[in-house]
């Protein structure tokens, strides 16, 4: 992350350790909600089991994406497989919104019209205590493990900035868990204690609503990350810094950088270099400087370098922008 150093940056083993303690709660905390939804026939209840099942999913398709983008890189895939996570992280927000936040406002607008009677309460009570422990032991150990890689930003920024979805995702779903137990426990107290059913129905219904908002935020992160972000700014610095102090070069004309993984970044470097340095030497400082960005930054799969002047590179990059007219032919006269 943003001033982060490059191990507070390589969190791929502790995101993975992250997502497996999800996981196990999760399937933990899932069985036990089925087992209370069947039971009860509490519509918050059955939420919040439709809850932990798609939770118990999208930790799986997290490990699939994070071993998919391990693989080496191919003829297809020259630069890797790191884009992989971003993908099977942009379903998982998808999953939430379609199967946990669309079944739980159906099931409490259903139950709002139909309302039933909670049956045996306390098995409700038991497991929401028992499930909101196991819960509350991932969340703080993704807590934890997210406060070591986010260094000195704050929550949000680090979550806008991040390069590792299971890093923030593990966390934004062991919070909305927690909440959704409060909720669904504060439904089915009231639908008990005032014999209103509604209430857990309109419990259910909240549930949906904050999987909802959870679920377009963690979107808009990964579908980011999927088009392609640029590197950490500590990771350009060090190359634009590299850069220009090469032999040879006589300065930086701009640094272009692709997040392609967590730890898997391409960067396109425009140089400009002395006029007195032959096609050879210029190849020599290019391959000097690559090992030195390489040993800076490991995160580095690809440096490609460009020689041109400071003018040519503004130019082109002007017409790219569509910010300076096209380039006229000279008319031929008839």
């Amino acid at each position: 992350m943003k001033n982060a150093s490059p191990e507070q940056r390589s969190t791929n083993s502790s995101s993975t350790a992250v997502v497996y303690a999800a996981l196990i709660g999760d399937i933990l905390v899932a069985i036990s909600k089925v087992g209370a939804a069947i039971w009860t026939g509490s519509a918050a209840m059955t939420s919040e089991a439709i809850h932990s099942i798609v939770d118990t999913t999208n930790e799986i398709l997290l490990l699939y994406g994070i071993h998919r983008s391990r693989q080496k890189p191919d003829t297809d895939h020259p630069f890797g497989h790191g884009r992989e996570l971003y993908f099977w992280s942009f379903v998982v927000s998808l999953l939430i919104f379609a199967l946990g936040a669309g079944f739980s406002i159906y099931e409490g607008i259903y139950r709002i019209l139909y309302p039933t009677p909670i049956q045996s309460p306390v098995v409700s009570y038991i497991v929401l205590a028992s499930a909101f422990l196991l819960e509350g032991g991932s969340w703080l150990y993704s807590l934890r493990q997210f406060r070591r890689a986010k260094g000195d930003l704050g929550f949000f920024k680090a979550f806008t900035l991040s390069k590792d979805p299971p890093s923030f995702m593990t966390l934004f779903e062991d919070s909305v868990a927690l909440v959704g137990i409060l909720i669904a426990a504060v439904a089915t107290v009231a639908a008990v204690a005032l014999r209103r059913p509604e209430f857990d129905g309109a419990g259910s219904i909240a549930i949906g609503l904050i999987l909802a908002a959870t679920s377009v935020f963690l979107a808009r992160e990964s579908k980011s990350l999927l088009m392609g972000e640029q590197a950490y700014p500590s990771i350009r610095n060090s190359i634009l810094s590299l850069a220009n102090t090469q032999s040879g070069c006589l300065s930086a004309n701009g640094l272009f950088t692709v997040q392609l993984g967590p730890a898997q970044v391409v960067a396109m470097l425009s140089l400009e270099f002395s006029d007195v340095l032959l096609a050879p030497q210029i190849e020599e400082a290019v391959i000097e400087l690559e090992k030195k960005v390489r040993e800076k930054n490991p995160e580095i799969v690809a440096l490609f370098v460009k020689p041109q002047t400071a003018k040519t590179f503004q130019d082109q990059r002007e017409r790219a922008l569509g910010e300076a007219p096209p380039e006229q032919n000279p008319s031929i006269p008839g």
